[in-house]
């Protein structure tokens, strides 16, 4: 019956935002290896920052050693500190090496651009600012109906309930439209969440905006196209860059 509910799923690639530290819980590593094992029996690739340390790099192991497809985007900045070695060790899990096929683009704003439309759903782990940049990022996406993909919080040990108390707030101040809240889905473990990402409806129709935003990905891709390397190796092929829908 697992198996059969694996195959049906509508993802082919999930995004996954988390942390590069691995936190003061051993219950945030442990998520971050389950959701890495639920993506796998579901059939469902990865796709995430392409760090190899922290949240980051156990979801992305947890995920390869499993058998799954990982894809990471990281921008070319960053790429020499990965690749040299923030051989960091923790729990024996994570090694400073990729995972995967790498793909190396111009700067963040591309990273996150590529992420997203690589991607079918998106799901936050425990993590930082710029998890929390990248998480209200396609959330507002949403909002603006630039795609109608699902977003979902892992809400370990309930790390995120000052979030949703915030979103609650704002809403009820006047601040977020009560439609709009709908757009985050929430679980405490992977399971639920994927289960439940897989259930999502859209709020809305995705608007024109999207279009506009196709047209802006086209012409960023012809001045910044994307790099592809497979794991930490140094070849490079043209990538496909940003064109295509997001949604």
């Amino acid at each position: 019956m697992e198996e059969s509910n694996a195959a049906r799923s509508r993802f082919g690639r999930v995004c996954v935002y988390c942390g590069s530290s691995i936190g003061k819980r051993a219950a945030y590593q442990d998520a971050a290896i389950d959701l890495g094992n639920e993506l796998v029996r579901r059939k469902v690739g990865l796709v995430y920052g392409g760090g190899s340390v922290g949240l980051m790099g156990l979801v992305s192991k947890a995920v390869h050693m499993a058998g799954g497809s990982v894809i990471g985007v990281i921008p070319w900045t960053l790429m020499s500190e990965e690749e040299v070695g923030r051989a960091e060790l923790y729990d024996g899990q994570v090694t400073g090496e990729s995972v995967g096929e790498v793909r190396a683009v111009a700067n963040m704003h591309e990273r996150k651009a590529e992420m997203a439309r690589l991607s079918d759903a998106f799901i936050a782990l425990p993590g930082g600012y710029g998890t929390l940049e990248e998480l209200l990022e396609v959330i507002t996406w949403a909002q603006l109906g630039i795609h109608t993909k699902p977003v979902g919080l892992l809400n370990v040990e309930g790390y995120y309930n000052s979030l949703l108390d915030f979103v609650d707030r704002a809403v009820d101040e006047g601040f977020i439209k009560p439609i709009d809240r709908r757009i985050i889905v929430s679980a405490s473990n992977a399971q639920d969440l994927l289960q439940k990402l897989e259930e999502y409806v859209p709020v809305q129709d995705a608007l024109v905006a999207k279009l506009q935003w196709e047209i802006e990905m086209v012409e960023c891709n012809s001045s910044h196209p994307t790099q592809k390397l497979h794991g930490t190796k140094r070849g490079r092929e043209t990538g496909k860059g940003l064109r295509g829908k997001l949604t």
